[in-house]
């Protein structure tokens, strides 16, 4: 195939033509399969560690809103300070915090989803935070806790090869690494559900930029990885969830 042939087959991902295709009878929610949770389970002995509840949290300033957005942009060079808990706490309420759960199936959250589906699970490269090791932790949204995943030696230098050489991503202070479980917007959408969980990456990265302005902390959104690399230092599987987009964030 030539390559402009190859580019417009590439841009009907930007389509939303399949859903003329799809018979939404046969999806499994329409053919009364369970839906999956809204949360990948948590291992039964896995070190776990609560987080300051929003209305404990110290040190979040207030900010004006149109000031944030006006502030908005991607930043790579970070301060070598570490981030608290409670800054912490907040970032990951603004990019996947749950408002009211509806049901086992259903939370409605602080950032959009293509029916309330929210396909992601966030991880967290630290590198940085007071009172938490260095390693991967996987942020538990219904009890607004983190879960420890795995000590990773030379996590710096693991971070930088798994994101092609962006050195940047080694300096921060924490390294946001949103992973997609496909099934969870497929029970709904079908084929039609692809397009939909990449528009929603955007909506949570951009609460992160936002949250960060309040905090001195700056980020920036990063699509351009070594995918088999980075599910590997996640200990995902790269089939039924994989790595979708990535946040260094840190002071500035």
């Amino acid at each position: 195939m030539k390559t402009p042939e190859l580019l417009e087959h590439a841009r009907c991902f930007l389509k939303d033509s399949i859903r003329r295709e799809i018979d939404f009878a046969a999806t499994d929610q329409n053919r009364q399969v369970p839906p999956p949770p809204i949360q990948k389970p948590c291992p039964p002995h896995a070190r776990r560690f609560v987080l300051p509840d929003r209305g404990a949290w110290k040190g979040i300033g207030a900010i004006d809103l149109a000031d944030a957005i006006s502030r908005r942009q991607s930043r790579r060079r970070y301060r070598p300070e570490s981030l608290n808990l409670d800054e912490l706490s907040f970032l990951l309420w603004a990019t996947q915090g749950i408002r009211k759960i509806v049901n086992p199936a259903v939370a409605l959250r602080t950032v959009p989803s293509a029916g309330a589906r929210h396909a992601f699970e966030t991880y967290l490269c630290v590198i940085n935070v007071e009172d938490l090791e260095r390693g991967i932790y996987r942020y538990l949204s219904v009890e607004h806790e983190l879960v420890h995943v795995v000590e990773v030696a030379d996590l710096e230098s693991r971070i930088i090869e798994a994101t092609l050489g962006q050195t940047f991503t080694g300096r921060a202070a924490v390294v946001f690494a949103w992973t997609a479980i496909p099934y969870r917007m497929e029970w709904r959408y079908g084929l039609a559900a692809h397009k939909v969980i990449a528009v929603d990456a955007g909506h949570v990265c951009q609460n992160l930029y936002l949250a960060c302005e309040a905090i001195g902390a700056g980020t920036c959104a990063i699509g351009a990885y070594d995918q088999d690399a980075m599910d590997k230092l996640l200990g995902v599987d790269g089939r039924d969830e994989f790595t979708v987009y990535l946040a260094p964030a840190g002071k500035v």
